[in-house]
């Protein structure tokens, strides 16, 4: 049994459905209870678990922080956050005044934005590398000390895999501690604690939660001293999430598997055919055979993902007419909900410059394999029909 009498021996499909349940007891509740309170009844000193006030901690955010950490496979409980960049500006508070950070080229616009924020702000130095050139970031490492590692992968919109065990290995060797976003792969497709990085972090917004319905961030570690440090952290930053939030993300939780099984598996055969499309001049998905990422993705991951990158023949018109005539799949920002959406990602100013202009990023649902490749063909066929083409 692991911690608090929890089986480690259960595969994670059955650890995400029944994690964070309350105690089995006669004519008790299956699930937990959602509590609305933000302070506790307290005549003195609070004793150890007793709850004193919501922004430090209550009930709710409980049975959710143990199933995320039953996920990952974590020693200490996950800290849930009001948002994924709340989680992440916590993490990246690990970098002091001066430090140095190396991050991915390519990642999450916004972590991207808040690195150049601290750069700005408090004389941080950035160092972008390609996190798929496993030589490279080394490189970088040794280069000068270093305060963080930031990994992502597959990143976010490139789809480029990290061997994140060789460079948890490489940083660790020169005293460099690493985190890791795992939001596109979440802890059903690779669980970075067990190959030894410090910190993971999850968008709880995107799959985990999965229902595009609560904005929400966790951070998760096996470190006693990190978790109080974040955990301190977030109280005094009141980085903290409502409860009915939480709620609702344990019981989007309990179909992380079937959700993303689905998700990916529909993901592989759109990627398949998307590659064979006379209007198709890239795509990106590492269950490609001929994919950058797909032997490491191959050798680490379980699945591989439900995000594709999709660029079609006619560039930046022909991308923002596929946009235009799709039915099903949604235009919108965000990922990892139900429904399938896409966007073109440069048509934020902020996203990396070596991002091509005519890049699709596709979030892969849970609808009907066929309904989806029809509306994706349709829209492909009117993009390729534009006058001038």
């Amino acid at each position: 049994m692991g911690p608090e009498g929890r089986p480690h021996d259960l595969s994670p499909a059955t650890v995400a459905v029944t994690a964070g349940r309350p105690d089995r007891t006669p004519g008790g509740p299956v699930n937990p209870p959602v509590v609305l309170s933000s302070t506790y009844v307290s005549t003195g000193t609070p004793g150890p678990g007793e709850l004193l006030y919501a922004r430090n901690g209550t009930e709710t955010w409980v049975p959710f922080e143990r199933a995320l950490a039953d996920l990952e496979g974590a020693a200490q409980p996950a800290l849930v956050f009001g948002s994924g960049m709340a989680a992440i500006a916590a993490v990246l508070s690990l970098v002091p005044s001066g430090g140095r950070l190396v991050v991915p080229r390519h990642a999450y616009q916004v972590t991207l934005g808040f690195a150049d924020d601290m750069a700005l702000r408090n004389g941080v130095e950035v160092v972008r590398v390609d996190i798929a050139d496993t030589a490279a970031v080394v490189e970088a490492l040794r280069a000068a000390p270093t305060s963080l590692l930031w990994v992502e992968s597959p990143t976010n919109p490139m789809l480029e895999v990290a061997d994140l065990p060789a460079l948890v290995d490489a940083a660790h060797a020169v005293g460099v501690p690493v985190a890791v976003d795992n939001t596109f792969a979440t802890p059903l497709g690779q669980r970075p604690l067990a190959w030894g990085a410090d910190v993971v972090v999850h968008s709880v917004t995107k799959y985990l939660a999965g229902h595009s319905d609560v904005v929400l961030g966790a951070v998760v570690v096996d470190d006693p001293e990190l978790h109080a440090r974040f955990l301190a952290y977030r109280t005094l930053h009141g980085s903290i999430a409502g409860p009915w939030e939480v709620w609702l993300a344990l019981r989007g939780l309990r179909t992380l598997a079937l959700r993303v099984g689905r998700s990916q598996e529909t993901a592989v055969e759109l990627a398949r055919r998307l590659a064979a499309h006379p209007a198709v001049a890239q795509v990106r998905h590492p269950s490609l055979p001929d994919d950058p990422g797909h032997k490491v993705a191959a050798r680490l991951m379980t699945g591989f993902g439900s995000i594709i990158g999709l660029r079609p023949v006619g560039g930046v018109a022909a991308a923002d007419a596929v946009v235009s005539a799709l039915r099903l799949w949604v235009p919108a920002t965000s990922l990892g909900g139900v429904e399938s959406s896409l966007e073109r990602r440069r048509r934020f100013t902020t996203e990396s410059a070596t991002v091509p202009e005519d890049l699709l990023r596709l979030s892969v649902g849970i609808e009907d394999v066929e309904d989806l490749w029809s509306d994706l063909s349709q829209a492909l066929s009117a993009a390729a029909a534009l006058p001038g083409r």
